[in-house]
């Protein structure tokens, strides 16, 4: 097992030792997801339910599972085009 986890080790290393351009990309790969997962994640994407109870957590996440969607488009399999529904009772007569 561990000459096989050595074989691998050292086929990647005299890959990425033999590339003129594999280094500079690892790096801007790197670059990239720190920009997204760092600093994006602490300037646009706070998360909802930091600082709130169990409960109070619980019940978010009821509310946004549960709550009716308003305006919300559908496409109807059947008919084959888009339905606009204006709220809870619109597929009613």
């Amino acid at each position: 097992m561990v000459g096989w986890a050595k074989k691998v080790w050292l086929f990647y290393r005299d890959g990425f030792r033999n590339q003129t351009w594999g280094r500079p990309l690892i790096w801007l790969v790197v670059l990239k997801f720190f920009i997204l997962f760092a600093i994006l994640r602490v300037f646009f994407f706070r998360p909802a339910l930091a600082g709130k109870t169990d409960a109070e957590k619980s019940e978010t996440v009821g509310e946004n599972l549960t709550r009716n969607r308003e305006n919300t488009e559908t496409y109807n399999l059947a008919e084959k085009q888009w339905k606009q529904s204006s709220g809870p009772d619109s597929s009613l007569p």
